[in-house]
């Protein structure tokens, strides 16, 4: 393989290292320090993997970290009045909600009720909108472990041709307003994208790749242009081992940079939550 990989633990423990010395500060200021709520409703092995993630990462930053785990069968109406208790709490940072939740609630409902300075997951429609404006305090965590790994390649991001593949709210639509923020000339593709066939020709064009669609192979490596830089969003099980949505040996032969799956986006989205709490709690702070 020819391509540079893009290894998120690295560039995690160096924002770690700065953010470990700013808690100290802060507490050493305030007399006291971020505190993220983390809210589970039922038991959900998944999610108590993510929050036991969390949980230590927390730790050894000294923020302090506490999962709240309410009944799963909890009404949304139930479930946004606790959350507006929780608002009120100044000694709650930053508020995170384990997903999936169960049928019946609206996550964007739930969203949208959390304070948006507490809004550890950078997903309230403010802040969302902050990132449409450029003036991003709290970002979404995934998008903005993206954007750590391209601009770690060192490359002049300005007038560059990147393709997101995939358009959710949590990475394709706010990584492509980073990336405009950053002056790079940004395609976003979807399902109608390759109901048409045209993905590949798209795919080819991207001096700047990101794929975040959830599906195995899904990019194949001769799509890639030589020299890209390929970040792989995707997290797929196959074959009882973790892969993502590109093909990465074939694309490691083209592109000069690539994340890995597992490796690459994972270690640094949870260190973007650290950070999002730790911005909420200057902010709270008027710092």
């Amino acid at each position: 393989m020819n391509a540079k990989l893009l290894e998120g633990k690295i560039i995690a423990d160096k924002i770690k290292e700065a953010l470990k010395k700013e808690v100290e500060s802060l507490k050493e200021k305030y007399l006291s320090g971020p505190r993220l709520l983390s809210i589970n409703l039922g038991e959900n092995a998944a999610s108590a993997v993510y929050a036991k993630s969390q949980k230590k990462s927390a730790e050894n930053l000294g923020i302090e970290y506490e999962l709240k785990t309410l009944d799963a069968g909890i009404t949304q109406r139930d479930l946004l009045e606790e959350i507006k208790k929780i608002n009120h709490d100044k000694n709650v940072s930053g508020i995170i909600i384990q997903l999936p939740l169960p049928k019946g609630i609206d996550h964007r409902r739930v969203m949208s009720a959390i304070a948006p300075e507490k809004d550890a997951e950078g997903m309230h429609p403010e802040n969302l909108g902050r990132v449409l404006l450029g003036e991003a305090v709290l970002a979404p965590c995934t998008a903005r472990a993206a954007m750590e790994l391209i601009e770690s390649t060192g490359q002049d991001l300005r007038g560059k041709e990147a393709v997101i593949v995939g358009h959710s709210e949590i990475v394709g639509k706010p990584l492509s307003m980073l990336l405009l923020n950053k002056l790079v000339t940004t395609t976003v593709c979807h399902i109608a994208t390759g109901e048409r066939g045209v993905l590949p020709e798209h795919v080819g064009r991207a001096e700047i790749l990101v794929v975040a669609v959830g599906k195995a192979g899904l990019i194949k490596g001769d799509w890639i242009k030589p020299g890209a830089v390929v970040i792989d969003v995707g997290i797929n099980r196959v074959n009882g081992k973790l892969t993502g949505d590109v093909e990465f040996e074939k694309a490691g032969q083209r592109a000069a940079f690539i994340s890995p799956v597992p490796g690459g986006v994972g270690p640094l989205t949870v260190t973007m939550l650290m950070l999002n709490t730790v911005n909420a709690f200057k902010m709270q702070h008027r710092v």
